[in-house]
C-alpha cells in the first residue's frame, strides 16, 4: 500500500541574533523575534483553550478574581506584554503560559490551592516563563512545531481533546505541552517570587506551594502527574531555592486565605459534581455506559447548569447508538455553552448517523471554526463522498488521512517539510509513530542536505508489516538536530 501525505508547514521565523534576557539581563542566543513570539501566542491561545476543555464560564467572578491577581503581578514584569489570564474548565491540576503572555490556569489546580499568595506564586511563575522568553529559547534549541497529525481517537477526558487537533491547532497543542528545563523552572520560581513581593504578596505562599507539590508528587497522584508535574516537576531543590529567595525579600505581605476561600466558594460548592463527572468520563472510557450515565445524572442533579455534564450524557447515548437522545443532550450542552467545539462535533456526528446531513455539516463546520479536528474533517469527507462531491471529499481527506491496513501489509509514508524561515536549514529529523504487531513504534528519518528558504523537502520510509486491523500513523514532530 502506498500513500502520500500533504504535510502541514513547519513554521520557525529565524532572526540570527544575540538578545538580552529581559528578566535576568543575561545575553542569550534566540532565533525568534519578540513580535513573532507574541503573534505565535495570540494564534495558539484560543485553540489551546479549546483543546484543554474550554473556558470555565459558569463562575465569572472567579475569572475576574484570577485576572485581577494576574494583572497585579504582570505590572511587575520586565516587559509590557499583552498579558491575558483565563480559567479553563478542566479538572487536571495545571497551569501554562503561551509565548507573549497568554496564561491559563485550570479549575482543577485552583481547587487545590489554599491562599491568594499561592495563586500569585503560580501566576508569577507563568508570567516569568513569558517575560523571560523561555518558549523562544526552547524553540531555538531545535524544536519545531508539530508537522501533522494523521489520525486521532475520540477523547475520553477533558485533557485528551488536544489529541483530536490537526493543522495549526495541533501545533498549539504542542506549544502548551512543552516542558521547560531545570534552569527555566528555577528562574521562574525566583523571579516570580520577586514579582509577588513587589505586588504586595507574602512570598511564603511560594514555599508552601512547592512543599505541597513535593508531597503530592511523592504520593504520585495520577491527575497531578498528568498535569502540573509533567510540565513543572517539583523537587526539594525548588523548595530550598524558594526559601533562600524569600530570605532576600521583605517579609510580610498579603497571604489572602479568606479572600481566596471567598473567591473559590462556588467552585468548591460544585466540586463534588465535577468529581462525579470525571468518574463518569473514566467509566465511559472503560466501556461502562450504565455507570457513566448514573454519574452524569448525579452531576446534573447537583449542578444542571454545567454543559459538560449534558455532553457526557450525550456521549453515553452516542455509544449506545441512541442518536436522537445523543443529539438532544448535545443541544442542551450547546444551549449552555455555544463556544466549545466538542458539543458541535459530537452533535454533528449524531446528526450524520440520523441521516440529517445538512444539520451535520453545519455542526461539523462550526466545530472546525472553534478547533480543527480529525473526526470533523473525516466526517465531512464521508458526507461529501456520499453526495458524489469527490473534489470536496478529497479536500477534507487531505487535511487528515485515516488508514485501514490488511494483514501483513506495509505502507510507504512520504512526509514533506516546508522551510518557511528566512534561513537555510539542515539536519532536519522527522519522528513517526505507528502501530506494528500490537505495539507502538517510533522511527526517525533525516532529510539529507539543506532546505533553502521557502523550499520543500521530503523523506520516505516504509512502515509495517501490520498484523491486522487499523494502523494509525502519526508524524510526531520534526526538529533541527544540526542547526
Amino acid at each position: 500500500m502506498r500513500f502520500s501525505i500533504l504535510a502541514a508547514s513547519l513554521t520557525l521565523v529565524c532572526l540570527a541574533a544575540c538578545s538580552v534576557n529581559p528578566v535576568t539581563g543575561k545575553s542569550e542566543f534566540v532565533l525568534i523575534s519578540q513580535s513573532d513570539e507574541i503573534k505565535m501566542g495570540e494564534q495558539a491561545y484560543v485553540p489551546a483553550q479549546q483543546s484543554q476543555g474550554g473556558v470555565h464560564d459558569v463562575d465569572p467572578e472567579l475569572t475576574r478574581y484570577v485576572r485581577d491577581v494576574g494583572a497585579r503581578l504582570a505590572q511587575q514584569a520586565a516587559q509590557p506584554l499583552p498579558y491575558e489570564f483565563v480559567v479553563l474548565n478542566n479538572s487536571v491540576p495545571n497551569a501554562w503560559a503561551m509565548p507573549g503572555g497568554k496564561i491559563a490556569i485550570n479549575r482543577g489546580l485552583l481547587t487545590e490551592l489554599s491562599s491568594e499568595a499561592e495563586l500569585a506564586a503560580v501566576l508569577g511563575h507563568e508570567i516569568v516563563h513569558a517575560d523571560a522568553r523561555h518558549s523562544a529559547k526552547q524553540q531555538t534549541s531545535g524544536i519545531f512545531s508539530q508537522v501533522l497529525v494523521v489520525v486521532a481517537a475520540v477523547a475520553t477526558s477533558d485533557s485528551d481533546y488536544g489529541n483530536l487537533a490537526v493543522g495549526s491547532a495541533s501545533a498549539a497543542s504542542q506549544l502548551l505541552n512543552a516542558t521547560y528545563g531545570r534552569g527555566a523552572e528555577l528562574e521562574s520560581d525566583k523571579y516570580g517570587m520577586q514579582y509577588m513581593s513587589k505586588a504586595g504578596y507574602d512570598t511564603s505562599g511560594a514555599i508552601s506551594l512547592q512543599e505541597t507539590f513535593v508531597r503530592l508528587s511523592e504520593g504520585r497522584k495520577s491527575d497531578w502527574v498528568s498535569g502540573l508535574f509533567a510540565s513543572h516537576p517539583p523537587s526539594q531543590e525548588r523548595v530550598d531555592a524558594n526559601r533562600a529567595t524569600a530570605a532576600t525579600l521583605p517579609p510580610g505581605g498579603k497571604l489572602g486565605v479568606d479572600s481566596y476561600r471567598l473567591a473559590l466558594q462556588q467552585t468548591m460548592d460544585t466540586k463534588a459534581a465535577y468529581d462525579a463527572y470525571d468518574e463518569g468520563r473514566k467509566a465511559l472510557s472503560e466501556n461502562k455506559p450504565d455507570e457513566a450515565l448514573t454519574l452524569a445524572n448525579e452531576a446534573l442533579d447537583s449542578f444542571p447548569d454545567e454543559a459538560n455534564f449534558h455532553a457526557l450524557r450525550g456521549d453515553v447515548r452516542l455509544m449506545e447508538k441512541n442518536y436522537e437522545w445523543a443529539a438532544t443532550n448535545y443541544t442542551r450542552a450547546i444551549d449552555r455553552r455555544d463556544d466549545f467545539f466538542y458539543y458541535h462535533l459530537q452533535r454533528g456526528l449524531a446528526n450524520n448517523e440520523l441521516g440529517k446531513t445538512n444539520d451535520a455539516v453545519t455542526d461539523l463546520e462550526r466545530s472546525i471554526e472553534l478547533l480543527p479536528t480529525a473526526p470533523a474533517y473525516l466526517a465531512l469527507g464521508d458526507i461529501a463522498g456520499q453526495r458524489g462531491e469527490t473534489t470536496e471529499a478529497i479536500k477534507y481527506f487531505k487535511v487528515v488521512t485515516s488508514l485501514r491496513c490488511d494483514a501483513d501489509s506495509s505502507a510507504n509514508l512520504v512526509v514533506s517539510v516546508q522551510n518557511k524561515t528566512g534561513l537555510a536549514i539542515r539536519g532536519v529529523e522527522v519522528a513517526i509513530s505507528y502501530a506494528e504487531a500490537g505495539q507502538q513504534r517510533v522511527v526517525r528519518r533525516s532529510i539529507a542536505g539543506q532546505i533553502a528558504p521557502g523550499k520543500v523537502a521530503s523523506v520516505n520510509t516504509r512502515l509495517g508489516p501490520y498484523t491486522s486491523g487499523s494502523c494509525p500513523v502519526e508524524v510526531v514532530a520534526a526538529r533541527i538536530v544540526d542547526p
